[in-house]
């Protein structure tokens, strides 16, 4: 998520500073709406600035994180098939439903990503979810790309496409009550990455986020480094840095409004099939050097248990840093609901005190608070799925 010194007008950096391994410093200046670019042209701010820095610290609120429940509805539908629903559309709501309505969730959850189907949505009772969410105190969100597809000329990677019409639909979602938005693009550390597939992800980022600013909406910046591969930590940060130094000089070139952007890298971990894991704290110690280098944000759990990611969280709060950084989790916060509530009507209140639970944990790691007491072994299970499709 976005921190408190992200929200201040940043500098255009040149992208040798980056590859050289400098952090980006931010200056100690007020907002401004009007920002001056090297080349000397001036370059306005979208007409929704402050409502952006506003939308921007609600979501990166102390001790609240964000609920990614933005499956499309075939992930979706593979989710209630492991506890044998059917993929319909009477299934999504109740679960969908079960999720937006558990009592006092506004006091962990800040902000909660959307799948458009969920934002036109009315839950099982009539109500809007949007409103349910609002009535809780928690800003909806909505994902607004369309998915990963082969990128040509690359080492059999992907890219994320959804530009195309996407002004428009940013439009509607605002209209609609959406006010932050989410664009999955992904690197794989086992394809490579090649130069190609880093340069696309990172461009195709910033042109998003461009976009979603000028339509009242708040990009998340998320380049998903996957966890697939037998990498050790070191090949992770390595890469994590490429793709950060990308990502931050795209998004200059496209004068994106760093005061009104939340980040969201991945945690530094191996891969998923390294013989090395990494303790909590060495995770800590890898993802807070790399935000030192590259800058700030908000984490995925990426296939970690629930419990794991919980912990990787509250060790990097427990460790000095001068950021906001909270949670965006989906499954590190659904698993466990999900298998309690298993489509039964009476299991209803049961799967919401199991969501409440998750998401208290990582109100607590927010505030390095976390001590992982009295957690089931169901939240201990990892759940990376290899060559997982979103």
């Amino acid at each position: 998520m976005a921190s408190a010194s992200l929200l201040k007008t940043s500098p255009v950096i040149n992208k040798t500073d980056f590859i050289k391994g400098q952090a980006l410093r931010q200056p100690s200046v007020s907002v401004s709406v009007v920002r001056s670019h090297p080349s000397g042209l001036t370059v306005r701010a979208s007409s929704y600035a402050d409502e952006l820095i506003k939308t921007a610290k609600t979501v990166a609120s102390p001790g609240r994180g964000i609920l990614a429940m933005d499956e499309s509805n075939a992930t979706c539908g593979k989710r209630l098939d492991s506890i044998g629903l059917e993929n319909t559309e009477a299934n999504r709501q109740a679960y969908r439903t079960l999720l937006v309505s558990a009592p006092g969730l506004g006091n962990y959850i800040s902000g909660a990503i959307l799948f458009e189907e969920t934002l036109y949505q009315s839950t099982v009772d009539g109500k809007k979810i949007v409103n349910v969410l609002l009535e809780q105190n928690i800003v909806p969100g909505i994902k607004v790309d369309k998915g990963l597809v082969p990128l040509a000329g690359s080492n059999n990677e992907s890219w994320c496409q959804g530009l195309d019409g996407l002004a428009s639909r940013s439009a509607a979602y605002y209209q609609q009550g959406a006010r932050f938005a989410k664009w999955r693009t992904v690197v794989s550390i086992p394809n490579g990455p090649s130069a190609l597939a880093v340069k696309e992800a990172a461009w195709g980022l910033a042109r998003y986020a461009a976009i979603s600013q000028d339509n009242g909406l708040v990009p998340i910046v998320e380049p998903e480094i996957l966890l697939d591969g037998e990498h050790n930590i070191d090949r992770t940060f390595e890469v994590a840095q490429q793709v950060w130094a990308e990502v931050f000089f795209y998004l200059a070139e496209n004068n994106v409004m760093f005061e009104g952007i939340l980040l969201k890298p991945s945690m530094v971990t191996p891969g998923a099939e390294c013989k090395e894991r990494a303790t909590p704290e060495q995770v800590a110690d890898y993802t807070l050097k790399l935000l030192q280098r590259r800058i700030p944000p908000a984490f995925l759990s990426g296939g970690q248990s629930e419990v794991e990611a919980t912990l990787n969280l509250n060790a990097m709060n427990q460790s000095p840093n001068p950021w906001h950084i909270s949670f965006s989790y989906a499954r590190a916060l659904q698993n466990t609901c999900l298998k309690t509530w298993g489509g039964r009507p009476e299991n209803v209140q049961a799967a919401q005190e199991a969501l409440l639970t998750r998401a208290s944990a990582n109100s607590l790691a927010q505030l390095g608070k976390y001590t992982g007491e009295g957690e089931s072994e169901e939240a201990k299970k990892g759940m990376f799925v290899k060559g997982y499709v979103y």
